[in-house]
């Protein structure tokens, strides 16, 4: 089976970069990421859906933390691995697409979906304000709404969890990051 992920030499960037901030400590971020990737090669078998591969290795990576510190310690704070810092991270990363995104739309859609998303118009305001009749400012937020949705399944790699908390977000040209 084939990953469909980020190339592994950026991947492998990406994930030293999430180990090191929890471990503090270079030498063992990289040992845990090539245990990780050991692993992944391992257990490649059992990934039931290609398309979650991202999310499936994050996973792998954050359980062979939590195993080290397990192995040092018998108690482990969850404030020292900062897994809320990636949600606020993971939420300004889409916060931040989505903002770029919609200036990118069309006015005519652009305008539909700030006046309804950003400054919370009805739809039947926005058919007064805009001169438009009511079922063509809904199809227009609509519209808007897939192509923005649309440019954002182009610009990054989301995934959430079951709680539809962001849990990974990767930009998908990663020349773009740093």
């Amino acid at each position: 089976m084939e990953l469909t992920v980020a190339p592994w030499s950026f991947f492998e960037n990406e994930l030293k970069g999430f180990v090191l901030k929890r471990v503090r400590d270079k030498a063992l971020s990289e040992d845990i990421v090539h245990d990780v990737f050991i692993k992944v090669q391992d257990k490649i078998g059992q990934l039931q859906e290609p398309q979650k591969a991202t999310g499936w290795i994050y996973q792998i990576t954050k359980n062979m933390i939590v195993d080290h510190f397990r192995r040092q310690s018998k108690y482990i704070s969850a404030s020292e691995l900062n897994w809320n810092d990636d949600v606020l991270n993971f939420n300004e990363c889409v916060e931040n697409t989505l903002q770029k995104l919609l200036l990118t739309l069309p006015v005519k859609y652009r305008e539909a979906l700030q006046l309804a998303e950003l400054e919370n118009l009805s739809q039947i305001e926005m058919a007064k304000r805009l001169g438009v009749s009511y079922s063509g400012v809904k199809s227009r937020v609509q519209r808007a709404r897939q192509m923005l949705k649309e440019k954002l399944h182009e610009s990054l790699i989301i995934e959430t969890d079951a709680y539809g908390n962001i849990v990974l977000c990767v930009d998908r040209d990663p020349s773009c990051c740093k």
